[in-house]
């Protein structure tokens, strides 16, 4: 396991994206029902978070809940809905004592309860203020998704063909002055992008890991920054 002490503190990356995968197989494993993989997962996601203050990372993303998972038998997700809904009456206030802002991105449409919503948005106006470190969550959330509803703004303010570029598309994302991440992890041994962020990975350094996401702590997000400082990021120029 990587230490921080062994990582190169001016090649942190700015921005962490995490597709946290493998609650299922993780419950699974042990004889459990798959809910019980989503709790386990709760550990893991916030012993990340302090891992990530712990590096000075600027921006994390977390891929919570996408557009494909309402696929799921309805026991699953009335839980997860319940359970994102705990997360955030149960962590919110703690990570606004520590600098965390709070992000949501993702459709917000007659699927989410509107319970949730307004927890949701308590939480981002709690934390509105912080700057130290941006969590955003990323529920009821798809790539495609994102680009399609961007361009559905294009089309409601009314941009010209000729106007649009990729400025322009841009500035109309779920949250535009977010950065493209630096670096995407995924866990569970699973070698797939998912429907996550789309637009905004094209040079984005993958990172895959067979840990499944309730085993997953700070020091695996460690190794995955130490992965990253050795390699070479040339954006489609040439090797330097």
């Amino acid at each position: 396991m990587m230490a921080v002490a062994n990582l190169d503190p001016t090649r942190i990356p700015r921005h962490v994206a995490c597709v946290m995968d493998g609650n299922g197989r993780w419950a699974r494993q042990r004889g459990l029902p798959r809910t019980e993989g989503h709790a386990a997962g709760e550990e893991a996601l916030f012993d990340t978070v302090e891992g990530a203050l712990e590096l000075g990372v600027d921006w994390m993303t977390m891929f919570a809940f996408s557009t494909e998972n309402w696929r799921r038998p309805p026991d699953e997700v009335r839980y997860l809905m319940h359970f994102n809904e705990g997360i955030l009456t149960r962590h919110r206030d703690d990570l606004n004592s520590k600098g965390v802002r709070i992000r949501f991105a993702g459709r917000r449409d007659w699927r989410v309860p509107r319970r949730l919503i307004r927890h949701m948005d308590e939480s981002v106006a709690l934390t509105a203020a912080n700057r130290r470190l941006t969590l955003t969550i990323c529920f009821n959330y798809g790539g495609r998704a994102e680009i399609v509803d961007a361009v559905r703004r294009l089309v409601a303010d009314g941009v010209s063909p000729d106007k649009i570029d990729e400025k322009a598309l841009r500035s109309r994302l779920y949250w535009p002055d977010m950065p493209d991440p630096d670096v995407v992890i995924r866990t569970s041994g699973e070698f797939r992008i998912s429907n996550f962020l789309l637009w905004e990975l094209p040079y984005s350094e993958l990172v895959f890991t067979d840990v499944l996401w309730p085993d997953f702590r700070r020091e695996n997000l460690f190794d995955a920054v130490g992965e990253y400082q050795r390699r070479d990021r040339r954006y489609g120029g040439l090797e330097g």
